[in-house]
């Protein structure tokens, strides 16, 4: 295993930006030497889909590896499901996850917060916050915890609404996913934005880019506009302790439809986690300076 960038942290990917199928997957996160995994899909297929035969095998070839899985990637609330859709598919979708957090021993289940669909703002606002309260108190009971991401939804792009969502709902189910690169795509300054709900951040996800928006260009991490040393510097001096969890977005881009084949992933993902690897090596482990402003 490498040596932690800081203490505390792990490193870890999203396996379907590596590969489709679970020993694609386990494949690339032991070529760079990292064992730990978050998971999105496997063939294609999202988690909560997948059959119990079939994501028992996927459970038994992370055991058999040795692989700890660290978060599981749902639609719950996401781009794909707007605020004015069924809540009972999210509610659903929970409650599989939560049994397959339970097998994969992580409580961590990635959503976002509903994009809006012809309301008002301020109706948008209180069914958003509605349902996640009743997501929270279910995942409450489950055992596990929403990382709410910020891209997608009511409280995607704002830290003022983040904390708010986060005052508003309560208790120890909700916590927020940091996603470094989401800020391009969606027009907001990313380091910003860390600097109002670091404390809160209980994930995070590493991912840079170039715009213009409409055109957004995924790049290493360090080679966009996105700060990504200056984010992980502030996590760092904030005492962050948890897991930075690579999302390339190179060859797999879920909300475009874009899923390379499982044989051109592989390159470029180990190529971003061993840049990462540069990155925290030599501009955050060992900054200049400090901790930026």
């Amino acid at each position: 295993m490498r040596e932690a960038p800081a203490e505390g942290i792990r490193l870890s990917g999203i396996g379907d930006e590596a590969g489709s199928t679970i020993l694609e997957q386990i494949r690339a996160l032991e070529l760079v030497g990292w064992r730990t995994i978050e998971l999105r899909t496997v063939d294609g297929i999202p988690l909560a889909d997948l059959s119990d035969r079939h994501f028992d095998r996927v459970a038994e070839a992370l055991s058999d590896a040795r692989m700890s899985t660290v978060c599981l990637d749902s639609r719950i609330a996401n781009w794909g499901r707007p605020i004015t859709g069924d809540l009972e598919a999210d509610l659903t979708e929970l409650r599989t996850l939560a049994r397959r957090c339970g097998q994969l021993g992580t409580r961590y289940v990635r959503i976002m917060s509903y994009p809006n669909d012809g309301l008002d703002d301020a109706d948008w606002r209180d069914e958003a916050l509605r349902r996640l309260r009743i997501l929270a108190a279910e995942a409450e009971q489950s055992g596990v915890v929403l990382l709410h991401e910020n891209c997608a939804g009511w409280a995607g792009r704002d830290g003022s609404r983040m904390l708010q969502m986060l005052e508003t709902v309560g208790g120890p189910a909700l916590r927020l996913l940091f996603d470094m690169g989401n800020g391009v795509e969606y027009e907001y300054d990313g380091y910003d934005l860390l600097r109002q709900i670091v404390d809160h951040v209980a994930h995070v996800h590493v991912k840079d880019a170039r715009g213009p928006a409409s055109a957004a260009v995924y790049t290493l991490p360090g080679d966009g506009e996105c700060r990504v040393a200056d984010c992980l510097r502030l996590l760092v001096a904030r005492g962050y302790s948890g897991v930075w969890s690579v999302e390339p977005h190179l060859r797999v881009r879920p909300h475009e439809g874009l899923a390379g084949a499982g044989h051109e992933r592989l390159g470029p993902f180990v190529t971003y986690a061993r840049r990462l690897e540069e990155l925290i090596r030599d501009e955050v482990t060992r900054p200049v300076g400090g901790a930026p402003r």
